[in-house]
């Protein structure tokens, strides 16, 4: 499948990123091999394989999950304590997005 660059381009619209049309030729040629990989994974044939949520099984003894543990919350005081910039319990951040 080949993604066109008025497709770049539109993606880039709705994530609010300015491209160089260097990058809307890098990024729909990039985009379009991604794509080809993609279908070439279709291809395989997956019958029979159980699908998976996560790649670590609990019977396994090299398994890194954690067992879940109660603890104490952090609270918003302690929260905040570094933030440079803290207002009615909330971090307060700069205006990013103006549209």
């Amino acid at each position: 499948m080949k993604i066109t660059e008025s497709q770049v381009r539109y993606v880039a619209e709705l994530a609010h990123l300015q491209l160089s049309e260097e990058e809307v030729l890098r990024f729909t040629e990039e985009l379009s091999a991604v794509l080809a990989y993609m279908e070439k994974l279709n291809e395989l044939d997956t019958e029979g394989v159980e699908p998976m949520a996560q790649v670590l099984f609990e019977a396994e003894e090299t398994a890194t999950l954690r067992e879940d543990v109660e603890h104490e919350t952090l609270g918003s005081q302690m929260a905040l304590a570094n933030a440079p910039l803290a207002g009615s319990g909330y971090f307060k951040v700069p205006r990013v997005i103006e549209r």
